[in-house]
């Protein structure tokens, strides 16, 4: 196998890689290898290179014939300490000896540890608030309430409520993780947003109704189409629109505007309520962040709603933006590729 062909296969692993020859020189790395080691690596002795103990032991026993092994590796860099679990292999073309190492990165793997525990405990406390409630509830109802037709009556539309709650949860849990398993998957589907646009606003008409809001499209008679899934934008719409409903003012509009420059079309959805502070901007899109706890849950929000939004406007290769000004409102505004 020669040089060129190496650094091809080596190029095709997103992990740093280098490969060390039978002479204990580094004979090739891949480009996150040159990023980890230096450019320079290539034909130094990879004692020169790597220089911390443990690792260099590992290597030493692969090149005298052994199994190889697992090393830690550690290097300093402007942002801290970076931490690498190495694995060294063994490797042999023909008579050639020599031996690859692959390195993790462990922070990365911790930070990814960490969001997954921090998703689970998150969703768990959502999800353990209503079933509080409904055990609290029919413990009542088999005790004190057992034969109180009017408290029995109260008692069922709170479970309901909460029953709704949970049901929601549920649905964006699902929504969120398809939308995180479809983001690397470009859509090339032609959509008409301003159709869209009007079906989402037909489809929260009666909430808005309810919350005593207008609802209005300012858009041209059409728009470009972009390359998308409609399903997926409907919701985007559907989401923001709820939202500005949610947090908006009785006997104030929630606009949807729609408009197209060049190669982009963008949609803005804009209420006219209480605003938002701006250091709470910046974390809008996080998972179960909330700006007003209480007042969210008693909207019935779930806090994924622009956790979603944010998934589906990156896979569309969109831009989600947000601002807000105190006692006027706020604006989200999806940016989107046109076909």
């Amino acid at each position: 196998m020669d040089r060129i062909e190496t650094e091809t296969i080596l190029a095709a692993v997103p992990m740093p890689l280098i490969l060390i020859g039978g002479d204990a020189r580094i004979h090739a790395a891949n480009e996150a290898g040159h990023a980890l080691l230096g450019e320079r690596q290539v034909g130094l002795h990879h004692a020169v290179v790597l220089r911390q103990p443990e690792i260099l032991s590992v290597i030493a026993e692969a090149l005298r014939g052994g199994s190889g092994g697992e090393a830690r590796y550690e290097i300093v860099t402007p942002t801290g300490k970076a931490r690498y679990h190495v694995t060294i292999t063994p490797v042999r073309n023909g008579r050639q000896r020599g031996v690859l190492c692959a390195f993790q990165d462990m922070i990365e793997q911790s930070r990814v540890d960490q969001f997954r525990r921090d998703f689970i405990a998150n969703a768990a406390h959502e999800l353990r608030t209503p079933l509080t409630a409904l055990n609290g509830i029919i413990e009542t109802l088999r005790g004190p309430a057992k034969n109180d037709p009017a408290a029995r009556e109260r008692f069922l539309a709170t479970m309901q409520g909460e029953v709704h709650r949970m049901t929601r949860l549920v649905r964006d849990f699902l929504s969120l993780s398809r939308a995180e398993a479809e983001e690397r998957r470009r859509p090339d589907t032609p959509v008409d947003v301003i159709a869209l646009a009007r079906s989402a606003i037909e489809t929260m008409r009666r909430m808005a109704d309810e919350a005593g809001v207008t609802l209005e499209l300012d858009s041209p008679a059409s728009a470009p189409p972009v390359p998308g899934d409609s399903d997926q934008l409907g919701q985007v719409l559907q989401n923001l629109i709820e939202n500005a409903i949610k947090y908006g003012r009785a006997g104030k509009r929630v606009t949807v505007v729609i408009g197209h420059s060049g190669d982009t079309l963008r949609i803005d959805v804009i209420d006219r309520g209480e605003g938002i502070a701006p250091e709470h901007l910046p974390r809008l899109t996080e998972r179960f962040y909330r700006v007003d706890r209480s007042r969210s849950r008693r909207e019935g929000g779930t806090g994924l709603g622009l956790a979603i939004v944010k998934h589906i406007v990156s896979r569309h290769n969109g831009r989600l933006a947000i601002s807000s000004t105190l006692g006027e409102g706020t604006r989200v505004s999806v940016i989107l590729p046109v076909a």
